[in-house]
């Protein structure tokens, strides 16, 4: 073999080597890059994957905070309902004195308007010393006041409106305390029945004890009395005759008198049957106009009126005796008496209210109280049982009287009855 076979087969060779080793070069970048495209491909789907998890995620949370807003003000809102349907009056100050919250009830118990009001001050709201006091206290001692009576003046009625208060301090979940929790009812409906309760066992130990003593005067008194008739003034000097006629004069008073006590004093037998108020305002003006007119006045009945049980006699009376006190109290000051009997419903405390009105000298705020008590008159010749019967004939009809002045600036003085 010679020197170019040589060379040929050299080169053969070495082209066959180079060829080899580009292929091979191929060969493993080919496989380099599939494996490129794998990784890159699963590592596509992981990420995609993580973005719908994160997604699903993110969906959940808005769902669950809408749903939490929702329940967040469900509550609120049930929350506001419970305090605006209280029928306490409900009022929570902070530690400042600022008024927090106060429920329509409170606004109304307490005569507030409709106004904004919290951010001030309590004591400017309330204005009270009685009420506001029981706060400051509670403020001051942190320790709670239970059921604690509180008596307010209420000239509108000439009495005073007695309130039920507690008062509990307000404290955040580590126990400091930042406010006051103050509860309040209106004890004037239960005081005026405890009053009414009492008045009637007063008026009927009155009536146990006096009724006989009555009786035994009166026999007296018509003894006395028939004894004065059997003299003949015609008979009798003239200077006896005076002295008769004084003694038939007083025991008629007297025998008038007792007579009014015994009413008085007689235990109240109600019949009861369905009784209409404008009828029977009616009549009692009716039986009392015509004295007005012949003083110059006149008696005017207006309104709205009700229906209710109760004893129509027995109401006729109590009407009867308050026109004739008041047409006798303007008689008494030479005032032609100009009288009003005004009546209206109220419906919502199911209430029939009869108002007489007067232009007179009016009663005393002093004396409102004393006018009902057995023998206490203003009037000079009055027996001082006419208002005290009026008092009792309402009380046993569940009623009330109250006193005040009426816009002629007399007396005003209104029945209160139940429409039961």
């Amino acid at each position: 073999m010679n020197t170019n076979t040589y060379a040929v087969v050299g080169l053969t060779a070495m082209v066959g080597a180079v060829s080899a080793a580009l292929v091979f070069a191929v060969l493993r970048f080919i496989a380099a890059a599939r494996d490129v495209r794998k990784q890159s491909s699963s590592g596509a789907g992981e990420n995609a994957l993580l973005a719908s998890a994160l997604a699903d995620a993110v969906t959940k949370l808005k769902t669950q905070e809408r749903a939490t807003a929702a329940r967040a003000e469900a509550s609120e809102r049930l929350s506001e309902e419970i305090i605006s349907s209280l029928t306490s009056g409900l009022l929570v100050v902070g530690l400042k004195g600022e008024v927090r919250i106060i429920n329509p009830a409170g606004r109304r118990l307490l005569g507030v308007g409709d106004g904004q009001v919290t951010g001030g001050s309590y004591r400017q709201l309330i204005r009270e010393p009685a009420l506001y006091g029981v706060i400051d206290e509670c403020l001051t001692s942190q320790a709670a006041i239970l059921r604690r009576t509180v008596h307010l003046p209420d000239e509108g009625q000439g009495g005073a409106s007695r309130f039920g208060v507690t008062v509990s301090p307000l404290r955040d979940g580590s126990g400091a305390l930042h406010g006051a929790v103050c509860l309040f009812t209106d004890l004037t409906a239960v005081q005026q029945l405890e009053e009414q309760l009492r008045m009637k066992e007063s008026l009927a130990r009155v009536g146990e004890l006096t009724a006989g003593i009555a009786h035994e005067f009166r026999n007296g008194l018509a003894t006395i009395h028939g004894y004065g008739k059997l003299f003949d003034l015609d008979q009798l000097p003239e200077g006896y005759r005076p002295y008769v006629e004084g003694i038939r004069a007083e025991t008629e008073s007297l025998k008038e008198i007792v007579t009014n006590f015994l009413n008085f004093a007689r235990p109240a037998q109600l019949t009861l049957t369905d009784v209409d108020l404008q009828a029977i305002c009616e009549r009692a003006a009716d039986e009392q106009r015509q004295e007005a007119r012949t003083l110059g006045g006149d008696i005017v009945v207006r309104g709205h009126f009700g229906r209710l049980q109760g004893d129509d006699v027995l109401l006729r009376q109590a009407l009867s005796n308050l026109l004739r006190n008041a047409i006798e109290a303007c008689a008494a000051e030479a005032i032609a008496p100009v009288i009003v009997v005004e009546s209206e419903v109220d419906a919502a405390k199911g209430l029939s209210k009869i108002t007489v009105q007067d232009n007179g000298p009016g009663i005393d705020p002093s004396m409102r109280e004393r006018v009902f008590q057995p023998f206490f008159t203003l009037k000079r010749t009055g027996t001082g049982l006419g208002l005290a019967l009026v008092q009792k004939i309402v009380v046993f009809h569940n009623g009330r009287v109250v006193i005040g002045e009426s816009p002629q600036g007399g007396a005003c003085i209104q029945v209160v009855l139940p429409n039961y």
